[in-house]
């Protein structure tokens, strides 16, 4: 009998949680609790998987140091290319404001706001972390992420004996919370089914809600679409003086894959031989950009991340301020850079941004119901986000390229 797949089954939990909490809410603690046990799993990789993800992907950058003016290119081209897509993601959400108006039952009894009720001065002095294990402990996430990235960086400066050991343990550690996060993943469909379920159970407003997720994805297509089909093609016609047309037909074949296995990683491979066969790219060029760029740069990752946290800060009625957005901001772009190239990666990433802001990891539960779709689409960006940074940096180095579509 064929398995039923993953966005299927979510889709499924989906209905039955909604179905449960409408007709029969008097029941509904039946099944609520899966929804409990899969939030709690969720919070139990967030730590582990972020710190081992950029401690791995800051030591592997470091031991490509060697290509000095390409590595250089290729981390400046990754930084601008999220930088701009998150800006578009905040311009969207805040011109379509889609939490606006939800009026979450939950959202009423929130104890503290933690980061985003303090002013930006105190949040960059809780950056630095006085006890790393008391950050750990109180899931202190942008101290958690500035003393990954420190790591990462002086793994890179010791003795090579030693260096190797640590880079092998950064990498394996993981390696070994990427098998975690994906066993957990596959309870999704039950996590949705509880947590719709409660929601549905607990909210009088459920059309205001389904609607506002409707805006949200809206907010999301809209700001992938600039991106995706403004924002590339122009540097690929004016930095890289391509034909944005001819380098889309080279990439079919791995932007469909993309887009149906959600995993930019699985790609990986189809989206190296169509840069190298199809469109002239020299594999000096796509064997060091191309597989960073799986690792660090989730152009639509990093937009849905900023977009996602914002909606459910207005969903739970809190008006963030333009320092606090900024936060936003740059935690978006640190948890795209930890985000592992697996099909719904980013909503583990999600919960860090949402911890950044102190808000209830619990507010994910209101973008499940969306995000495999969107998943496909934000993944299908990230590979052609790397493709045409790939072809960009191979023209800058002299290469010519010629496509054969």
């Amino acid at each position: 009998m064929k398995k039923i797949e993953l966005h299927w089954q979510i889709l499924i939990g989906l209905t039955l949680g909604l179905l449960i909490g409408v007709f029969i809410p008097q029941h509904v603690d039946y099944v609520s609790w899966m929804g409990t046990m899969f939030m709690r799993a969720l919070k139990m990789v967030i730590i582990p998987l972020i710190m081992t993800s950029l401690i791995s992907g800051i030591t592997n950058i470091g031991s490509m140091g060697k290509l000095g003016k390409i590595g250089s290119k290729t981390i400046a081209y990754y930084i601008s290319t999220s930088l701009i897509a998150i800006t578009i993601g905040l311009f969207f959400v805040n011109m379509l404001q889609p939490g606006i108006g939800a009026n979450l039952a939950f959202a009423q009894n929130i104890e503290g706001l933690g980061i985003a009720q303090e002013s930006f001065g105190e949040t960059l002095k809780e950056i630095i972390p006085i006890n790393i294990f008391e950050a750990m402990s109180k899931g202190k996430m942008l101290s958690l992420i500035f003393f990954s990235i420190l790591i990462g960086i002086f793994i890179t400066k010791i003795n090579k004996k030693h260096s190797k050991l640590f880079i092998d343990i950064a990498n394996g550690g993981f390696e070994l919370m990427m098998k975690v996060t994906q066993f957990i993943i596959r309870f999704t469909p039950l996590g949705v089914l509880g947590i719709v379920a409660h929601q549905a159970a607990t909210q009088d407003n459920l059309s205001e809600v389904a609607s506002r997720l409707g805006l949200f994805s809206i907010a999301v297509i809209a700001a992938l679409a600039v991106h995706s089909l403004v924002v590339l093609p122009l540097m690929l016609k004016f930095i890289g003086k391509m034909n944005p047309f001819k380098h889309l037909g080279a990439m079919k074949i791995p932007l469909l894959t993309a887009f149906s296995t959600s995993s930019s990683s699985a790609t990986l491979p189809l989206t190296i031989d169509a840069v190298e066969n199809k469109a002239g790219a020299s594999n000096k060029i796509t064997s060091f950009v191309l597989p960073l760029g799986a690792t660090i740069n989730m152009d639509g990752t990093a937009l849905y991340e900023c977009i996602g946290a914002i909606f459910i800060a207005q969903a739970y009625g809190l008006d963030l301020s333009v320092t606090e957005q900024l936060i936003v901001v740059l935690t978006a772009l640190l948890a795209s850079i930890g985000a592992a190239g697996i099909p719904m990666a980013g909503l583990v990433m999600m919960s860090v941004i949402l911890s950044a802001i102190g808000l209830p990891l619990e507010g994910v539960g209101l973008i499940l119901a969306v995000d495999r779709p969107l998943d496909m689409l934000r993944t299908a960006v990230n590979v052609w986000s790397d493709s045409c940074g790939t072809v960009i940096i191979a023209k800058s180095e002299g290469e010519e390229l010629n496509y054969t579509v």
